[in-house]
């Protein structure tokens, strides 16, 4: 195997690599944005609820409407930092994968020309 072979195998591995840690990442956007989804229908819910409850440990208590809205209302914004976060990172792998994509071909096509 020559060394531009054993360097395309290699650059072909980081490949995997990355895309498999993006397919965690994406698995990690799509939780965070289902809970954001139930806690914004959360939130909603209680703007037309006279009374409100949650459930804590298997028991349910009649909590501040205010109390519980403060909460979600925090929880959504740390899960809205990380769903941001995660988008940062989706984006670095997927430009990662693309230079690494762009080199293995511009190599593949040099190859080519060097074989007609």
């Amino acid at each position: 195997m020559t060394n531009n072979a054993k360097e395309q195998q290699e650059k072909i591995g980081q490949l995997q690599v990355i895309e498999h840690n993006l397919q965690g990442v994406l698995a990690q956007k799509q939780q965070f944005q289902a809970q954001l989804y139930e806690i914004n229908s959360a939130l909603e819910e209680i703007d037309t609820s006279e009374e409100v409850y949650k459930i804590l440990g298997g028991v349910l208590l009649k909590k501040k409407k205010e109390d519980i809205k403060k909460e979600l209302t925090e929880k959504k914004e740390i899960v809205t930092i990380r769903i941001t976060t995660i988008e940062k990172q989706e984006k670095r792998l997927q430009e990662q994968a693309q230079t690494i994509q762009e080199a293995l071909l511009q190599e593949m096509s040099a190859e080519e020309k060097v074989k007609q």
